[in-house]
């Protein structure tokens, strides 16, 4: 996969009122809204986001992400970026937990 997708998925995510983007502690970026994570990526390639049970569940079951990648039995998601339908679903998923902070406040 090329930056394109990458790129796409950070001006998206950047374009959305209050989201900032900073350094991530194990590598790569992280995407806040303001001091929250929604989410980073690693590389070009994999996108994490923490979510409930429930959220989590649910993506895995339609096929828009992946337990996490170091971590398959917590809350946590991977979204490998390899063609344009993982990054629209990354940005969907990111999307859901964005208004979800954005309703508690946050």
């Amino acid at each position: 996969m090329n930056k394109l997708g990458r790129t796409n998925l950070t001006e998206e995510l950047l374009n959305w009122i209050g989201v900032t983007k900073h350094p991530h502690r194990f590598g790569g970026v992280e995407f806040r809204l303001n001091e929250t994570e929604i989410g980073h990526l690693h590389g070009n390639h994999l996108f994490d986001i923490l979510l409930s049970t429930s959220e989590r569940d649910r993506w895995i079951k339609e096929g828009r992400a992946s337990p996490h990648h170091m971590y398959p039995d917590s809350g946590w998601v991977s979204i490998y970026l390899i063609t344009e339908e993982d990054i629209a679903y990354a940005i969907e998923i990111a999307r859901a937990k964005y208004d979800q902070l954005k309703s508690k406040g946050e």
